[in-house]
């Protein structure tokens, strides 16, 4: 078994929303290690966030198990093109899609040009997130709490919205929640806000679309390396980040993807309505 970078971690800070390049340790996001069996062959997904961290995992997980791929991301233009490398070398087509999701017309159009592209969506992972650490109640700016629930939930309702229409039977509707839907911590108060709303949203989305064929689940994920962790949180935070956890350790994306590959295949055929977390050990009850 592969052993994983534990804490304590290098001082680093950087603007929001990150950068992948130059984070360290870089995390592994299974450019190397992931080893594909054609479980999506042929399928289209739309994976938004998946210029870095998990993401870009599913996005190369999901390639190399066959998948063409469309990215929506802001605007780490460098990062997203690492992405569509490695989407591209495991012989599949990559579209990448930048814009601010907190905008209703960015959130059609990246459904648009998906189906526009590749004429149909399969799979639609709704990965994007933005999150900011405060202290205090009060150092929570009002425009920063409106554009987490933008970015986080909103988009999440008006991309779905607009992709059904596009999905047959057997697609797949698969949400990025977090284990701050079941256990908040106090200093991502919008963030985790959002989350518990995202895993509510999936519960009843997938009772609404299970007519339709279409299934709908999330992935709840514990303290895990990526770019959103140095953007947004402190330098004494990140020194020690995972570090809570039964295995000690932040988990890398390339650890997470394997269980959104599950949930996009045809062999999670009578799943849906679930939350999966992925936490290193921390219990979700």
């Amino acid at each position: 078994m592969k052993q994983y970078p534990t804490p304590p971690f290098p001082a680093q800070k950087q603007p929001v929303p990150g950068s992948q390049q130059r984070m360290e340790p870089y995390p592994d996001c299974g450019e190397q290690s992931y080893k594909g069996s054609g479980r999506l062959a042929d399928k289209i997904a739309l994976i938004t966030g998946a210029d870095s961290g998990i993401g870009r995992a599913v996005a190369i997980a999901f390639a190399r198990e066959g998948a063409d791929v469309a990215i929506a991301y802001l605007d780490e233009h460098e990062d997203a093109r690492e992405t569509a490398r490695w989407v591209e070398e495991a012989g599949r087509r990559c579209l990448l899609l930048p814009g601010d999701l907190a905008r209703k017309e960015q959130c059609h159009d990246v459904v648009a040009r998906t189906v526009e592209t590749f004429g149909r969506i399969d799979v639609l992972v709704n990965n994007a997130a933005f999150q900011m650490t405060h202290a205090e109640l009060a150092d929570i700016p009002d425009e920063e709490w409106v554009r987490t629930f933008d970015i986080n939930i909103t988009a999440i309702f008006r991309i779905t919205q607009a992709a059904v229409p596009h999905m047959a039977a057997g697609s797949s509707i698969i949400n990025t929640t977090s284990i701050n839907s079941d256990t908040p911590k106090p200093t991502l108060l919008a963030y985790a806000t959002t989350k518990g709303a995202i895993a509510n949203f999936t519960a009843g989305l997938a009772q609404l679309l299970g007519e339709k064929g279409i299934r709908v689940n999330s992935v709840a994920p514990g303290p895990i390396w990526t770019p959103l962790i140095v953007a947004t949180m402190t330098e004494e935070d990140i020194k020690s980040f995972g570090a809570e956890t039964p295995l000690g350790r932040p988990g890398q994306p390339v650890e997470v993807a394997p269980i959104y590959v599950l949930l996009a295949s045809d062999e999670s055929s009578y799943t849906s309505g679930s939350r999966y977390g992925v936490t290193g050990g921390k219990p979700m009850l």
